[in-house]
């Protein structure tokens, strides 16, 4: 039986120039930005608002984005472990960013921007911020999935993904320069369990001629395996089966460490959200640009909420959780912390109709 999944196996850089690496995820961060100074750009100038704002805006934007999401990761998903490596919380190219922190920070920021620089109202700048915010947040999403993480759960769709860079990742770790390069290659085997189908991928490690393929065998067995089989269910990309044996094997004056492991084909929920931010997006420039809501103070904030985190609510259902303690949760984090502002963006509409009845 021949399962089809899609093999995931991309480097999380785009370009290593030596001293410095630029990645995919950073490049999509900051693309995000870009085209959304041009989109606040174009409205700015049609509403003839002065585009010196605009550059204080972008500041004020981006600060709060990196620094809410940073410390929402931290306080809301990661707190036991941040308040035991405060140095850490500062590594944001570590990764771990929450978008619900995010939204936060930019209404704080925003509330500061209409008082002190804008003189308007915060509804105003904040229904035009959100149109950007939204395709910022398509992506992010596509730079997650450049990354190979918040993916989704298991799935027996020939279209899940199996995501391999977090597992080499490990190998890296556990065998450094010992191992010159490593293939994952998906067999025609499948392994049935009642809910699941494994697909087989045949693992390949190039070793160093200095160092005793035997001995890197036994370090597979007796130490990655188990280690790959104790990682949480929800970290899980490829994991060995209970007849997995490590050979070595000699091929045109190199050795090799062959091995078989099973794959845990996932949702690539990344590229669902990245889609449904993006028409989130268009939605929102529809409403700015071709309808009335424009000047309805509030409508468009309430709405980017609703539609976002509501979607957000969603989604989480099929995704793997983000930390251990989300398993005891009936819902996991990020679903408690949209239903909030779900509701905020609702009192937003609600608030909006009111006015402009008033």
């Amino acid at each position: 039986m021949n399962f089809h999944v899609i093999t995931w196996d991309v480097s999380r850089i785009l370009l290593d120039l030596g001293i410095i690496e630029i990645r995919y995820y950073s490049l999509l961060f900051a693309l995000g930005f870009v085209l959304g100074y041009f989109i606040m750009k174009r409205i700015f100038k049609e509403e003839n608002v002065p585009l010196e704002q605009l550059d204080t805006l972008l500041t004020y934007v981006v600060i709060a984005t990196i620094i809410g999401a940073r410390l929402g990761h931290v306080f809301f998903y990661q707190w036991d472990y941040y308040s035991q490596h405060p140095e850490e919380i500062l590594m944001v190219w570590e990764g771990g960013l929450a978008s619900h922190g995010a939204a936060i920070a930019i209404i704080i920021a925003l509330i500061i921007f209409s008082k002190k620089v804008s003189k308007r109202s915060f509804f105003w700048i904040i229904d035009r911020v959100v149109i950007t915010v939204a395709l910022g947040g398509s992506f992010i999403r596509l730079g997650n999935l450049m990354n190979s993480e918040i993916y989704g759960s298991p799935s027996n769709s020939e279209s899940a993904f199996v995501y391999v860079s977090p597992v080499r990742d490990i190998f890296e770790r556990f065998f450094g320069n010992e191992v010159q390069e490593i293939t994952f290659k998906k067999t025609d085997k499948v392994i049935k369990t009642d809910s699941l189908n494994l697909p087989v991928y045949e693992v390949k490690m190039k070793i160093d001629q200095r160092v005793d393929g035997t001995q890197v065998a036994m370090l597979v067995k007796n130490r990655l395996f188990p280690y790959l089989s104790m990682i949480d269910a929800d970290d899980q990309n490829l994991v060995p089966a209970a007849t997995s044996n490590p050979e070595v094997i000699k091929e045109a004056n190199a050795t090799f460490v062959k091995f078989e492991l099973l794959a845990i084909p996932r949702i690539p929920s990344q590229i669902i959200e990245a889609v449904a931010y993006f028409l989130i997006f268009l939605i929102l420039w529809w409403l700015f640009f071709f309808t009335k809501f424009r000047y309805q103070e509030g409508f468009l904030f309430g709405a980017f909420l609703v539609l976002v985190f509501g979607f957000r609510f969603v989604i989480e259902f099929f995704k793997a959780n983000q930390v251990a303690f989300e398993d005891n949760l009936t819902l996991n984090m990020g679903q408690y912390l949209s239903i909030p502002l779900v509701i905020a963006g609702v009192a937003s509409i609600v608030y909006s109709f009111v006015k402009r009845k008033a």
